[in-house]
């Protein structure tokens, strides 16, 4: 089984990632961790070398349990959304969990909704973490 986490640093992305531990303890799973950027002239090969060395500190509660897992940072000209439910279907991943934070209608308007999209679209279970 493979379990795909949606990690964006957030409060609900680490209560997502607590989550994942238990899941992958209980069905014996692999894990995959993963965070979307967007491609724009403004994003520097800074800004992906910190967020993969991030990722890297972030898969150790993992290794600790002994739990198989792999992060990666995907760059990309689609939505964060996109990413998880192409890598999903890329990597034939069982079950997502993600993160929802509340956000005004205006707020989802205006930015869109990840995890609603997620949930729409995706190859399999979704689980959301408040």
């Amino acid at each position: 089984m493979k379990i795909l986490v949606g990690y964006d640093k957030s409060n609900v992305a680490e209560d997502a990632l607590k989550l994942a531990v238990k899941h992958a303890n209980a069905f014996d799973a692999e894990v995959l961790i993963m965070t979307a950027l967007t491609q724009s002239p403004e994003l520097q090969r800074e800004n992906i070398e910190k967020v993969e060395s991030e990722l890297e500190y972030v898969i150790t509660p993992f290794k600790v349990e002994g739990i198989s897992c792999e992060a990666h940072a995907i760059v990309s000209h689609l939505s964060s959304g996109e990413n998880i439910v192409q890598f999903a279907n890329d990597n034939n991943v069982d079950e997502i969990i993600i993160g929802v934070m509340r956000r005004s209608k205006v707020g989802k308007l205006l930015f869109g909704s990840t995890a609603q999209y997620v949930i729409l679209n995706a190859p399999c279970p979704v689980v959301a973490v408040k």
